[in-house]
């Protein structure tokens, strides 16, 4: 059997190979229509890389003030054509979804005026930011921002009673895709589609801003393309394709690039200075893999969401739910399932398989959090990782997969440690 040298060596009995490839079988032709966003998402990269004139003088790299950087100026000329943005904003020190996001609140946002969030309150980082916990300096609260929440009804938006929280004076409103540490789905474009139309309906003025982070080319439309004034992101989650060491991106209306740029820099400077230190390249060659590499780790999370379904496990999104982000949660109900979760994804990553996560606290979380993550880019969830927070219903949160086998090979290593762990 031309397994059996790999199955030997992590140790993994040949039954669960036998289980997964029958799984296989009944995912094709869900496979099939992910690889149709792949190839429109693929098409929508390369139109932008020859509409914006690429070329290998965009690789080159400037120093000092970046004036002459003018592989910055083409890369962010390419994502605003991705998202059908006025402009964008992408820069290395951006240095997380979480800085990009905040960026644009402490941008937009100034003493009185009012967010709201519709989808509840966000994850444990943005909370932090909004200064509705922890109490860190220089939070948006200690700023005079004024913040509120209306919260899900049934896991999706409380379309009927935005009208009782969204009023004329609301400055901004925000939408978060993807699930976080939340026991829900991520937001189709579809259903942000329709809450953008009914926010619009109430304040045709307030400005609209989607998190857009773990979304990126999931689906064939960006938020920006239904009515979104502005969204943020990770460049090492979806569009780093493994690839690209740092960076965040903001896309959106000029005049709101403008705001996040002159608070990035400083007003006069805005997006005219600011080294790429000579990351276009990667940053640019991991774009172009990305609709591929986004497709491959939707695959991963249905295969494990298939199997833990199979299993009795409580999964999210369900195998029949739509997608539109990369994330696949399991709820498994114990301390220690989720700890070996983790401890088996670890023991099947490309870097760092070795080592053993121990739970610990992270900075922005008020729960010790565990995570398996061993890639080439330290942090890069578009790379097979694994985590979550150690608090019921203890549920881990699998992202990533640059290679689909990558991910079919990690599944076969849990349930062979679930099963000689007597937790299958």
């Amino acid at each position: 059997m031309i397994y059996n040298e790999f199955l030997d060596f992590y140790n993994i009995n040949s039954k669960f190979l036998t289980e997964v490839n029958k799984l296989e079988e009944t995912l094709k032709s869900d496979f099939e229509k992910l690889e149709k966003i792949s190839e429109f998402n693929q098409y929508k990269v390369l139109k932008a890389f020859k509409e914006n004139n690429l070329s290998t003088m965009d690789f080159n790299q400037a120093t000092g003030y970046g004036y002459g950087d003018v592989g910055r100026n083409t890369t962010e000329s390419i994502f605003s054509s991705i998202f059908k943005s006025q402009d964008a904003l992408v820069r290395p020190n951006i240095v997380s979804g979480t800085h990009a996001i905040s960026l644009v609140l402490y941008a937009l946002l100034n003493h009185g005026d009012k967010v709201i969030s519709l989808n509840g309150n966000p994850y444990d980082t943005l909370q932090q930011v909004l200064g509705i916990k922890g109490n860190k300096k220089g939070n948006l609260a200690e700023k005079g921002v004024v913040y509120n929440c209306l919260d899900l009804k049934n896991n999706m938006f409380d379309y009927d009673n935005f009208e009782r929280i969204i009023k004329s004076d609301t400055k901004m409103v925000m939408l978060q895709r993807s699930t976080g540490y939340s026991q829900r789905r991520a937001f189709t474009i579809n259903e942000i589609e329709k809450a953008i139309k009914k926010i619009r309906s109430l304040n045709e003025n307030v400005i609209i801003f989607v998190d857009n982070c773990y979304g990126e080319f999931t689906e064939t439309r960006e938020p920006i393309e239904v009515g979104a004034d502005i969204v943020a992101g990770s460049l090492i989650k979806n569009l780093g394709g493994g690839i690209a060491i740092t960076g965040g991106y903001i896309c959106g209306k000029k005049d709101l690039i403008e705001y996040c740029a002159n608070t990035l820099t400083a007003p006069g400077i805005g997006k005219d200075e600011g080294l790429s230190f000579g990351i276009n390249r990667s940053l640019l060659q991991g774009l172009y893999f990305s609709p591929h590499t986004t497709i491959e780790s939707i695959k991963v999370g249905l295969l494990f969401a298939k199997a833990f379904n199979k299993l009795g496990y409580e999964v999210i999104p369900k195998v029949n739910d739509p997608r539109s982000d990369i994330v696949q949660s399991i709820q498994l109900k114990s301390k220690e399932k989720l700890k070996l979760f983790c401890k088996s994804i670890q023991e099947t990553c490309s870097v760092d398989a070795n080592l053993t996560p121990i739970a610990d606290d992270m900075p922005g979380y008020e729960d010790k959090v565990i995570m398996s993550s061993g890639g080439f880019v330290e942090g890069a969830t578009s790379e097979l990782s694994a985590d979550g927070p150690l608090r019921e219903p203890y549920t881990v949160y699998l992202q990533g997969g640059l290679n689909y086998f990558h991910g079919k090979l990690a599944l076969l290593n849990v349930l062979s440690q679930f099963e000689k762990n007597s937790l299958l």
